[in-house]
């Protein structure tokens, strides 16, 4: 996984995340780890800041860990995007809305266009909103063109998991506490979707 840059023969996709309290992030290393499983493919995860409704507070330029936040750069160098938000309310949170909010220029440009795409959240409860957050994160990608990956029937843990996991993309049911740790229905399922992407990207990069 990579969270710089640097001339390398690999193919990267972007795994791009806000986490809040470690699920979602959680989920994107597991997509990122399927994406790496495919000869040729690396994964550069990347996040965005938090927002504020306090005009004044913003966020440091760079992070004190983990992921660098996201810069436009990375939506040209990528060759697939898998986007992860955990849930709020039904829809993606709002420093991902903002994020792309904020892409004018790459829509204008078509930056995006004829890319592979998945999406994956997380949210406190089963019936929290999952299906419609994953739909949300979809809409920006669809109008820049973006090609929408889901998970298969085909994987056998879309019909056995008793916690996170649609056909929409990845998931996960962190409880009322947040827990980050994945069941293994949804690791395997978050594997998979990020090997998914990583094969089409491969095939339509060509």
């Amino acid at each position: 996984m990579s969270y710089g840059r640097y001339n390398s023969p690999m193919q990267e996709i972007l795994v791009l995340f806000y986490s809040h309290r470690g699920s979602v992030r959680t989920l994107a290393q597991h997509v990122a780890r399927g994406i790496e499983s495919v000869p040729g493919m690396s994964a550069r995860l990347r996040t965005v800041p938090r927002v504020s409704t306090v005009c004044t507070a913003d966020e440091p330029s760079i992070p004190d860990e983990g992921a660098p936040y996201v810069e436009p750069v990375d939506l040209e160098e990528c060759i697939g995007l898998a986007l992860g938000s955990p849930t709020r309310f039904g829809n993606m949170a709002a420093p991902m809305k903002y994020f792309w909010d904020g892409t004018v220029a790459e829509w204008q440009n078509g930056t995006l266009i004829g890319k592979p795409a998945c999406v994956f959240t997380s949210s406190a409860s089963m019936h929290g909103g999952q299906e419609t957050t994953l739909i949300s994160m979809m809409l920006p990608l669809l109008h820049h063109g973006m090609v929408l990956l889901g998970i298969p029937f085909s994987e056998r843990a879309l019909s056995t998991t008793g916690s996170g996991g649609t056909p929409y993309g990845a998931s996960h049911v962190s409880g009322a506490t947040g827990n980050p740790s994945i069941s293994e229905e949804e690791r395997s399922l978050a594997f998979a979707l990020g090997r998914r992407l990583a094969e089409t990207s491969r095939k339509l990069a060509v």
